[in-house]
């Protein structure tokens, strides 16, 4: 579903995008190129600063947005996610946020205030918030960072892994083309 937020701004979807029907986008929303938005995903752009303006949230090109994420900002912040990311089911992207280039966020993570540099990893079940990932970084599974200190322990990301992401870019833009040549269909 796609819907205006209270000032009346509606989001804008290139047409080669594909945003599932059961999704929901809500407001200030640049959704870019070849982007796929699965099953239950929220996009939300609708809350306004202390002089009523608002950033978009913005969605980069060939980047995938999977079942059930939830992505919002507090107080007209925004959240930028670039291009060739994927966000797996069931993250959170909570704003103000910055997501880099070909970034992947695994299973149930969350994002909050924070921004992750281009070629990270944040594995399943993290929580990153307050700090400054910087590019080529590898979060584990189930690690909490609260500051750019805790980020000095964690290890680089390994070719392995990053082939891995890289991997669910490719499915997920490959998802893109699929849903939208049946698109008529349901």
């Amino acid at each position: 579903m796609i819907r205006r937020n209270p000032n009346g701004d509606l989001p804008q979807v290139h047409e080669t995008a594909f945003v599932d029907p059961t999704a929901i986008l809500c407001g200030k929303i640049i959704v870019e190129a070849n982007v796929f938005i699965g099953p239950y995903a929220v996009i939300r752009a609708d809350e306004v600063n202390d002089d009523g303006d608002m950033e978009p949230i913005v969605i980069g090109a060939d980047s995938n947005i999977q079942d059930g994420v939830v992505i919002h900002c507090k107080a007209g912040g925004g959240v930028t996610i670039g291009r060739g990311s994927s966000i797996a089911h069931r993250s959170i992207v909570h704003g103000p946020c910055t997501v880099g280039d070909n970034v992947f966020v695994g299973f149930n993570s969350v994002l909050f205030n924070c921004s992750v540099g281009d070629g990270s990893v944040v594995r399943h079940n993290s929580v990153v918030e307050d700090c400054d990932v910087p590019p080529g970084f590898y979060i584990p599974s189930t690690a909490n960072i609260h500051s750019n200190e805790e980020l000095a322990g964690i290890e680089r990301v390994t070719p392995d892994v990053s082939g891995f992401s890289e991997s669910v870019a490719q499915a997920n833009n490959e998802l893109v083309k699929g849903y939208k040549r049946i698109r008529n269909e349901f």
